[in-house]
């Protein structure tokens, strides 16, 4: 079978990190340390928001929120604003940044440097490099991802990821994944952003059951769904006992040790592909579903 124009793409993200981290090292905008930041954007890019977030107030650089462009609280008072936008088109983040024009300051992630997002944010980072034909994000979500944690932890972070993201590109995927009838996403601080976008990838490429849930979160509810034939996938660490309990529903666990979290998020997009193929959808263009959200009026 040819490879789906998704499948390429996000075959190419280790050199695209790579070409982040190198981009970030010098870039005007990034949020300095001590800043009171907001991050925003909406579907994929509201979850790299809250992975980008949660790192970043982890790492201590300061108090950081990640929000849905349509639920900004644009009442509150940021020292910087930070919007994801892959084609620099979206009417809420559009909405948004032209909402804190003159009184904050922003910094738009795109992809496209012929868009109305080159006029409505302070500073643009432009990741062209990084842009997608398909509907489906991957390359670029990551990409934008990969540039916000170098201004976090350095280019070095980012070498890891990307040498992780290689060898699971290599790897055969779990054939228990690929056999499943249902699988649940977890993640801990910034790896949950990760598990959100997993099982959105999941919904929106191959129109599977997908769950995503705070991994903590599992034994107050989730485990229910969990039994033989279901898999609970984890991304970063795992919660004391979470194994044992996984067993004990007949379900199976798909975790990666040591694997940098964001290189594992590049299974789960393959696992979403080869689903979508394997049930006759079009991973590159799903139902429903187009390449940015342009509301009338």
């Amino acid at each position: 079978m040819k490879p789906s124009l998704t499948t390429r793409e996000l075959s190419t993200q280790p050199a695209s990190w790579r070409r982040a981290a190198t981009a970030a090292a010098h870039a005007p905008g990034l949020p300095a340390p001590g800043e009171r930041v907001a991050v925003t954007g909406c579907g994929t890019s509201w979850f790299m928001a809250q992975a980008y977030a949660a790192l970043r107030e982890a790492a201590g650089h300061g108090e950081t929120d990640a929000f849905a462009s349509s639920e900004f609280p644009a009442g509150r008072t940021y020292d910087r604003v930070v919007a994801i936008t892959r084609s620099g088109t979206t009417t809420e983040v559009l909405h948004l940044l032209d909402t804190l024009r003159g009184r904050t300051p922003t910094l738009a992630l795109t992809a496209d440097p012929h868009t109305p997002v080159m006029h409505t944010a302070t500073e643009v980072a432009v990741l062209d490099w990084a842009d997608e034909e398909s509907v489906v994000q991957t390359r670029f979500a990551t990409t934008a991802l990969a540039y916000l944690r170098t201004g976090i932890d350095g280019a070095a972070t980012v070498e890891k990821a990307a040498a992780d993201a290689e060898e699971a590109l290599a790897e055969e995927l779990p054939m228990a994944a690929l056999i499943a009838e249902q699988w649940t996403f977890l993640g801990r601080g910034w790896t949950y952003g990760l598990a959100q976008e997993a099982a959105l990838k999941m919904r929106e490429a191959a129109g599977a059951w997908t769950e995503a849930y705070p991994a903590m979160e599992y034994r107050h509810g989730p485990v229910a769904i969990t039994a033989p034939g279901r898999v609970t996938w984890a991304f970063g660490p795992l919660p004391d006992g979470l194994p044992t309990e996984v067993a004990a529903t007949g379900g199976t666990l798909v975790h990666a040790e040591g694997r940098d979290p964001m290189a594992d998020l590049v299974r789960a997009q393959r696992l979403a592909v080869t689903l979508a193929q394997a049930r006759g959808l079009n991973p590159d263009a799903p139902r429903n579903l187009t390449r940015s959200v342009i509301l009338p009026g």
